[in-house]
């Protein structure tokens, strides 16, 4: 069994895999099951061992026992140290971590191939072996990425743009008369109330935003897949004309690519 751990700034999604299993479709083949913890930097290693083996419990996974690989992503080092101490503490091998030194089996062509998240990278490498290229993830987050993957397999560049969630927090700090809302789609794109207006600007809005990006991406790279992620992506696919696929675990996905190349 292998255990990844996606660290995001708001949560973190942590996916079990039997790597001899082909159930499944997508990013979601060999998954047993999946879990959200949200994101403590305060959580101590210990913290993290109690959590994580109530959650296997629940699949009949024992930690010490039954995991045979860790892959993880973070974006919070706090939070990676701690996982890091975790498995050198309860486990007998070290996890894999998307850092530099780590075989990607993807070229990274930014300027600076570190200022790359690992979470946009694994889901780069999730995309590209699941749907080929070029191909744009859009990534549903703190901030809305997208990652953009050549045809053949190199992480290009991409875009990052403010949240939805982030940008409806900023938006209510900032006007004392709105208050926080459901965000679901709203009956119809004229909002006949203030919270249908704001459910439309999110949901209408930001579905138009990620048109107008994949347009533009696409005027440069020609016929490209779409695939989003992200908590968001159900809310915003529906309504968004040029999101292909949408896979929830595309993240988890990109972890275990990763962890099967870094085995020797």
């Amino acid at each position: 069994m292998l255990l990844t751990i996606d660290v995001g700034n708001t949560q973190n999604v942590l996916g079990l895999y039997d790597l001899d299993s082909d159930q499944g479709e997508g990013a979601a083949v060999g998954l047993v099951d999946h879990w959200r913890l949200s994101t403590d930097p305060e959580r101590t290693s210990d913290e993290y061992a109690i959590a994580i083996r109530s959650l296997l419990d629940t699949a009949d996974v024992e930690l010490e026992s039954d995991l045979d690989g860790v892959a993880i992503c973070s974006g919070v080092p706090r939070i990676l140290a701690n996982l890091r101490e975790m498995v050198s503490r309860y486990l007998t091998f070290d996890p894999i971590v998307i850092e530099p030194g780590v075989k990607t089996g993807m070229p990274i062509l930014y300027d600076n191939p570190k200022e790359v998240g690992a979470d946009r990278i694994a889901n780069a490498i999730a995309a590209h072996d699941l749907y080929g290229g070029p191909t744009v993830v859009v990534d549903f987050g703190t901030g809305n990425n997208f990652d953009v993957i050549s045809a053949d397999g190199e992480f290009l560049g991409g875009a990052i743009a403010p949240g939805i969630e982030v940008s409806l927090d900023a938006l209510f700090g900032r006007a004392a008369q709105l208050r926080a809302i459901e965000l679901v789609e709203p009956r119809s794109v004229i909002g006949k109330s203030t919270v249908e207006s704001i459910q439309s600007g999110a949901v209408y809005g930001f579905a138009a935003m990620i048109d107008g990006m994949v347009e533009r991406f696409a005027g440069e790279l020609g016929d490209i897949n779409v695939v989003a992620t992200g908590g968001l992506a159900h809310l915003i696919s529906p309504v968004a004309e040029s999101i292909e696929h949408v896979e929830p675990f595309l993240t988890l996905h990109g972890l275990r690519i990763v962890h099967q190349r870094n085995q020797r």
